[in-house]
């Protein structure tokens, strides 16, 4: 930001630059997304509560430079993001919220963008399969262990790749405030 307000000659600050960046990222959410067409690859992944800017933080003490979670695994020190991708890649991501993908989160975050003409690949948690059955969708699941990767032209690859290359990029930032984790 700050190398952004040197280009436009200090006219405009990085705090003010800060903002519009949000408000150009908002404006970027309202545009629909088609639906998801052919082989649809879903995942979750999560990301560590953060309320970085916070001045005061009331619930636990404060962590530096992104931080460790206070307990091992999946718990609700987690945000849950969704990542579906299909073959073109049209990508669909969401914040579904803290703690373990839930069924009800997942119809209502992704529900409108598949239609019972896609195939679902995802891995093996029990929402993806509860939710594939309930809407009648051809589901390949994969499980974590390593074992079986592909099948056919059926894998999630290319899902855990952009999961890859997005951890990766928000890693720069030192960790993201949760409140601007859906943008």
């Amino acid at each position: 930001m700050r190398k952004c307000a040197e280009l436009l000659n200090d006219e405009v600050t990085h705090v003010t630059l800060f903002y519009w960046r949000h408000k150009i990222l908002s404006a970027l959410k309202q545009i629909p997304i088609n639906t998801l067409q052919g082989i649809v690859e879903m995942d979750e992944t999560y990301f560590l509560f953060s309320e970085k800017g916070k001045k005061n933080i009331s619930e636990r003490k404060s962590r530096k430079r992104g931080g460790k979670a206070k307990y091992r695994g999946i718990s609700n020190e987690q945000i849950c993001v969704l990542v579906a991708r299909d073959r073109q890649k049209m990508t669909f991501s969401g914040v579904l919220g803290r703690g373990l993908i839930r069924t009800a989160k997942l119809d209502e975050a992704i529900g409108c963008h598949l239609s019972e003409s896609n195939v679902l690949c995802t891995d093996s948690w029990r929402a993806f399969s509860s939710y594939a059955n309930s809407k009648g969708l051809i589901h390949y699941r994969f499980k974590s262990d390593g074992k079986q990767r592909v099948k056919g032209v059926y894998h999630i690859q290319n899902v855990n790749n952009y999961h890859s290359r997005l951890k990766r990029w928000i890693d720069r930032f030192n960790g993201v405030a949760t409140k601007y984790l859906q943008h």
